[in-house]
């Protein structure tokens, strides 16, 4: 079994921030939501300026056009004194001049010498003029007179102009900003709580939940206030919800199988302590024996010290098996033929009447294997295919598992068929899982499990092939071809035993 490392007792502190900075998403979304409110608001105010001096100008310029039709009755065509005064007092105007037929006339000259202004014409700009025109107002020298141009609207003519000095403009678009700056961070404040409110309620808050959760999850996961409520959301909110609870299911039952396991592999450490001293006494009388002298016991003991020896081989193997992965495999050409007869022999398939094995092999073939794991892959193989045409009602004990070796690209397939009645559907999803994937009752499921790692550590595989109610068929591959054995090579590697070929 895997050992959990834990963290370390004294873990490192974050950096320290350059920055204050909250750590909260509440806090943050409520600086982010000031921010962007603060940055609409900004952007609106350039233009908001310009349209009230546009409209400011434009009075003045209307005032003057009323002017100078005042002044078409007047024989020298100019306004008189009262009226001058009543229009300097209303538009601040200087001079008013308007052009009719190329011709320019001045209507309102000025009383007094004045500096040369600056032009504003209303009849063209472009949005760039118009946006920064406010601004060129503002941060113009004092006493500064501008000159506007536009088209009229009572009468014929190409345009009226108008001079006047920019200080009650500048005062009247001071003024105009700060209320506007007023009602701008009024609507803007308003707008932001309810945008904070709203995304608060239906994101901030849903999501302190599950940070929640998985905090307490990761402190007690056996803890039932842990678990996740899933709401009826189907936004990306109420998946997160969804997932996270099927996580928890997901963890809860790997760590009710790690504690099984856990408790597993105390009780086969155990086991195995006291296998190994039987199959070290066993290992001692079998050598009593071999000193008997006795043919029949010298016949059959080379198959028992086979047997012993791997047993003590697995003994210790187990005793690292949960502690670390299986040993590398010590690869070498082996007999296939050889493995084949010594596993259908551990596994029982020599029985006369029971489950027989068929092979076309040729005993000059090899394949790049450990002996000892391919022994047990063989095995676990085999055993499975006997055990499952055994447990069939209808077949009474009889069948047949077929073995067949194929060549290709670098690799040797080995595929064993049988009779059976096949795997379940509810078996194949876990088929190679161990604990879960054993197919008869009282199982384990680690046979093919352990068989698949031993065939993946030689470079390989174990795979299902196919499945049904005619049978199974698994694909065993190995890397590697090696050449064929020499007729003599197999007389002398014929086991003494009498093992079938």
């Amino acid at each position: 079994m895997t050992e959990t490392v834990s963290p370390p007792d004294n873990p490192t502190p974050p950096a320290a921030r350059r920055f204050p900075w909250p750590r909260g998403l509440s806090a943050r979304l409520l600086l982010f939501t000031a921010f962007v409110v603060t940055l609409a608001g900004l952007m609106i105010l350039p233009p908001t300026l310009a349209a009230y001096e546009e409209q400011w100008l434009l009075d003045r310029v209307r005032a003057g056009e009323l002017a100078s039709t005042i002044a078409e009755s007047d024989p020298e065509l100019r306004v008189s004194d009262p009226v001058a005064g009543q229009l300097f007092d209303q538009a601040g105007a200087v001079t008013v001049a308007v052009q009719v037929d190329g011709a320019r006339r001045l209507v309102l000259p000025p009383k007094v010498p004045m500096q040369t202004p600056y032009l504003v014409d209303l009849r063209r700009q472009n949005p760039g003029s118009w946006l920064a025109a406010p601004f060129f107002t503002l941060t113009s020298p004092p006493g500064s007179m501008v000159r506007v141009m536009a088209e009229p609207r009572f009468r014929k003519a190409e345009f009226v102009e108008v001079v006047l000095p920019d200080a009650p403009l500048k005062a009247q678009l001071v003024a105009y900003f700060w209320r506007l700056a007023a009602i701008t961070v009024f609507v803007a404040g308003l707008a932001g709580f309810f945008v904070y409110l709203f995304l608060n309620i239906f994101l901030v808050r849903p999501m302190q939940r599950i940070t929640r959760a998985m905090e307490q999850f990761r402190a007690d996961p056996n803890d039932p206030e842990a678990r996740i409520l899933v709401s009826k959301r189907r936004d990306e909110i109420g998946r997160a919800e969804l997932e996270l609870d099927r996580m928890q299911t997901d963890l809860l039952t790997a760590l009710a199988s790690k504690a099984r396991l856990a408790a597993l592999g105390e009780a086969v450490a155990k086991i195995n302590h006291d296998l190994r001293n039987m199959l070290t006494s066993a290992q001692m009388a079998s050598d009593r024996l071999a000193a008997l002298g006795d043919p029949k016991v010298a016949q059959a003991l080379p198959r028992l010290e086979r047997a012993l020896d791997r047993a003590i081989t697995l003994a210790t193997d187990v005793m690292t098996y949960g502690k670390s992965k299986e040993p590398a495999p010590v690869a070498r050409p082996t007999p296939l033929r050889a493995a084949l007869d010594s596993a259908a022999e551990d596994s029982g398939l020599v029985a006369a009447g029971g489950v027989a094995l068929e092979t076309v092999i040729d005993p000059r073939e090899q394949v790049l294997a450990d002996p000892d794991q391919l022994h047990r892959i063989l095995t676990n193989l085999l055993r499975n295919a006997r055990e499952a045409i055994e447990g069939a009602p209808d077949r009474g004990g009889k069948g047949r598992v077929f073995v067949e070796l194929h060549r290709g690209d670098g690799i040797s397939i080995l595929r064993l068929s049988d009779d059976g009645p096949g795997v379940p559907q509810r078996a194949q999803a876990n088929l190679f899982q161990p604990f879960v994937g054993s197919v008869r009752r009282g199982g384990t499921g680690l046979g093919l499990a352990i068989a698949r790692e031993l065939a993946q550590g030689h470079g390989g595989d174990l795979v299902l092939v196919e499945t049904g109610p005619g049978g199974s068929v698994f694909d065993l591959s190995l890397a590697g071809v090696p050449e064929p054995l020499a007729e003599a090579a197999v007389v002398a590697s014929a086991p003494s035993d009498g093992a079938e070929g």
